[in-house]
Protein backbone atom coordinates (compact mmCIF):
# COMPACT_ATOMS: atom_id res chain seq x y z
CA UNK A 1 0.00 0.00 0.00
CA UNK A 2 1.19 3.59 -0.69
CA UNK A 3 1.50 6.32 1.61
CA UNK A 4 -0.49 9.53 1.06
CA UNK A 5 0.29 12.06 3.89
CA UNK A 6 -3.17 13.61 3.08
CA UNK A 7 -4.60 10.63 4.52
CA UNK A 8 -5.08 8.81 7.57
CA UNK A 9 -2.11 5.66 7.53
CA UNK A 10 -4.46 3.04 8.96
CA UNK A 11 -5.95 0.43 6.86
CA UNK A 12 -9.82 1.33 7.99
CA UNK A 13 -10.48 4.38 8.93
CA UNK A 14 -13.91 4.96 10.09
CA UNK A 15 -15.78 8.19 8.86
CA UNK A 16 -18.18 9.62 11.66
CA UNK A 17 -20.98 12.40 10.68
CA UNK A 18 -20.75 15.38 13.05
CA UNK A 19 -23.55 18.38 13.28
CA UNK A 20 -20.38 20.70 14.53
CA UNK A 21 -16.91 19.42 13.35
CA UNK A 22 -14.94 21.52 15.61
CA UNK A 23 -17.03 20.67 18.63
CA UNK A 24 -16.59 17.14 18.05
CA UNK A 25 -12.81 17.10 17.42
CA UNK A 26 -12.85 19.52 20.62
CA UNK A 27 -14.56 16.87 22.72
CA UNK A 28 -12.92 13.71 20.98
CA UNK A 29 -9.91 15.19 21.58
CA UNK A 30 -10.27 15.84 25.70
CA UNK A 31 -12.39 13.22 26.37
CA UNK A 32 -10.59 10.18 24.21
CA UNK A 33 -7.11 11.68 23.75
CA UNK A 34 -6.95 11.88 20.04
CA UNK A 35 -4.74 14.01 17.75
CA UNK A 36 -6.06 16.40 15.12
CA UNK A 37 -3.76 15.52 12.29
CA UNK A 38 -5.54 17.32 9.14
CA UNK A 39 -8.29 19.83 9.39
CA UNK A 40 -10.40 20.01 5.97
CA UNK A 41 -11.65 23.60 6.11
CA UNK A 42 -13.11 25.35 9.46
CA UNK A 43 -16.14 22.78 9.41
CA UNK A 44 -15.92 20.71 6.87
CA UNK A 45 -13.75 17.42 8.11
CA UNK A 46 -10.76 16.70 10.15
CA UNK A 47 -8.61 13.92 10.22
CA UNK A 48 -7.53 12.34 14.27
CA UNK A 49 -5.10 10.45 15.09
CA UNK A 50 -6.53 7.72 17.49
CA UNK A 51 -3.44 5.64 19.16
CA UNK A 52 -0.23 4.49 17.37
CA UNK A 53 -2.20 3.02 14.15
CA UNK A 54 -5.52 4.24 14.48
CA UNK A 55 -7.63 7.34 12.67
CA UNK A 56 -10.81 8.28 12.50
CA UNK A 57 -12.41 10.72 10.21
CA UNK A 58 -15.32 13.36 11.31
CA UNK A 59 -17.49 14.78 8.53
CA UNK A 60 -19.85 17.45 8.90
CA UNK A 61 -23.84 16.63 8.07
CA UNK A 62 -24.67 17.64 4.17
CA UNK A 63 -26.29 15.73 1.32
CA UNK A 64 -26.87 12.15 2.61
CA UNK A 65 -24.70 12.55 5.45
CA UNK A 66 -26.87 12.73 9.08
CA UNK A 67 -25.26 11.83 12.51
CA UNK A 68 -26.94 9.47 14.37
CA UNK A 69 -30.71 9.70 15.86
CA UNK A 70 -31.78 9.29 19.21
CA UNK A 71 -33.25 5.54 19.88
CA UNK A 72 -31.01 4.77 16.47
CA UNK A 73 -27.75 2.59 17.40
CA UNK A 74 -26.07 2.50 13.79
CA UNK A 75 -22.41 1.61 14.92
CA UNK A 76 -20.18 1.38 17.86
CA UNK A 77 -16.20 2.14 17.51
CA UNK A 78 -13.92 -0.45 19.38
CA UNK A 79 -10.76 1.51 20.76
CA UNK A 80 -8.02 -0.89 22.24
CA UNK A 81 -6.29 1.42 25.13
CA UNK A 82 -3.90 0.68 27.91
CA UNK A 83 -5.88 1.11 31.06
CA UNK A 84 -9.67 0.93 30.31
CA UNK A 85 -10.38 2.86 34.14
CA UNK A 86 -8.43 5.54 33.44
CA UNK A 87 -9.82 6.58 29.59
CA UNK A 88 -13.33 5.69 30.73
CA UNK A 89 -12.74 8.12 33.68
CA UNK A 90 -11.39 10.55 31.33
CA UNK A 91 -14.08 10.87 29.07
CA UNK A 92 -16.56 10.78 31.54
CA UNK A 93 -15.42 13.63 33.04
CA UNK A 94 -15.30 15.38 29.60
CA UNK A 95 -18.90 14.83 29.47
CA UNK A 96 -18.91 11.16 28.07
CA UNK A 97 -22.15 9.60 28.65
CA UNK A 98 -22.07 6.11 30.56
CA UNK A 99 -24.17 3.36 28.81
CA UNK A 100 -21.70 0.65 30.28
CA UNK A 101 -18.99 1.22 32.89
CA UNK A 102 -16.22 -1.10 32.19
CA UNK A 103 -17.05 -4.85 33.08
CA UNK A 104 -14.47 -8.03 32.43
CA UNK A 105 -15.64 -10.07 29.65
CA UNK A 106 -15.19 -14.00 29.22
CA UNK A 107 -13.00 -13.46 26.42
CA UNK A 108 -10.27 -11.66 28.25
CA UNK A 109 -11.15 -7.71 27.75
CA UNK A 110 -12.36 -5.41 29.72
CA UNK A 111 -14.01 -2.48 28.51
CA UNK A 112 -16.96 0.14 28.80
CA UNK A 113 -19.30 1.75 26.33
CA UNK A 114 -20.02 5.34 26.07
CA UNK A 115 -22.00 8.10 24.10
CA UNK A 116 -20.18 11.47 22.63
CA UNK A 117 -21.50 14.82 22.05
CA UNK A 118 -23.64 13.40 18.71
CA UNK A 119 -24.62 10.17 19.68
CA UNK A 120 -21.97 8.23 18.41
CA UNK A 121 -21.48 5.17 20.71
CA UNK A 122 -17.44 4.56 21.54
CA UNK A 123 -16.31 0.71 23.18
CA UNK A 124 -13.28 1.10 25.06
CA UNK A 125 -11.42 -1.89 25.42
CA UNK A 126 -7.95 -3.03 27.32
CA UNK A 127 -6.48 -6.73 26.82
CA UNK A 128 -6.95 -8.21 30.12
CA UNK A 129 -5.70 -11.75 29.12
CA UNK A 130 -5.13 -14.03 26.26
CA UNK A 131 -8.02 -16.46 25.69
CA UNK A 132 -8.73 -18.43 22.83
CA UNK A 133 -11.87 -18.40 21.51
CA UNK A 134 -12.65 -21.87 21.60
CA UNK A 135 -12.31 -21.06 25.48
CA UNK A 136 -15.81 -19.20 25.26
CA UNK A 137 -17.69 -21.20 22.86
CA UNK A 138 -16.30 -19.72 19.12
CA UNK A 139 -14.46 -21.27 16.41
CA UNK A 140 -10.56 -19.57 15.46
CA UNK A 141 -11.12 -19.48 11.31
CA UNK A 142 -8.13 -17.67 10.79
CA UNK A 143 -5.64 -16.60 13.41
CA UNK A 144 -4.89 -12.99 13.43
CA UNK A 145 -1.27 -12.57 11.77
CA UNK A 146 -0.40 -10.61 14.60
CA UNK A 147 -1.37 -13.39 16.71
CA UNK A 148 0.71 -16.15 14.69
CA UNK A 149 4.06 -13.78 14.24
CA UNK A 150 3.54 -13.37 18.48
CA UNK A 151 3.96 -16.66 18.75
CA UNK A 152 7.04 -17.41 16.88
CA UNK A 153 8.65 -14.21 16.93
Amino acid sequence: MKNNRSVPPATVVPVLVYPDVRAAVAFLSAAFGFVERTRIGESHRAQLAVGDDGAVIIADVGAERRPPQPGAVTHVVRVRVADVDTAFARARHHGAVVLEAPVDREYGERDCTLEDIAGHRWQLAEAKADVAPEEFGCQTVSPWPAYEASKTG
